[in-house]
């Protein structure tokens, strides 16, 4: 089994339990996520999310992959619902957000990983 993430954060910087979650899963591969101009209309993201899936499915049959697919929402939207069509696992990851206020103003704030939580459709 194979483990993909499709994100803008590399397994390299996951954190300890974020990679024992993964791993669960089998090898862990990374495919950076594309970056998505924000001028981008539908067509560019099908034929995008298009691309994508023919290149996934020719490497790897759904029952050999599962998929981490984070980023920017219309695409993430398009590529998930055509890996669910041809029989994939898609998850998200889900964090918890930390807010810290430094002065009036302004504010740090960090995502500390929970789980995978698998994308479903009814």
């Amino acid at each position: 089994m194979i483990f993909i993430n499709i994100s803008n954060h590399p397994s390299a910087k996951w954190d300890e339990k974020q990679l024992a979650d993964a791993r669960q899963y089998g090898e862990i591969i990374d495919i950076p996520f594309p970056a998505i101009p924000a001028i981008a209309g539908e067509e560019y993201i099908e034929d995008l999310s298009c691309q994508f899936v023919k290149e996934i499915m020719a490497k790897y049959v759904p029952g050999d992959a599962v998929l981490h697919i984070m980023g920017e929402m219309c695409f993430t939207f398009a590529l998930v619902n055509r890996l669910l069509s041809n029989g994939y696992i898609c998850l998200a990851s889900t964090t918890e957000r930390i807010v810290k206020e430094t002065e009036p103003g302004h504010k740090e704030v960090a995502f500390e990983y929970v789980r995978f939580r698998r994308y479903h459709v009814n």
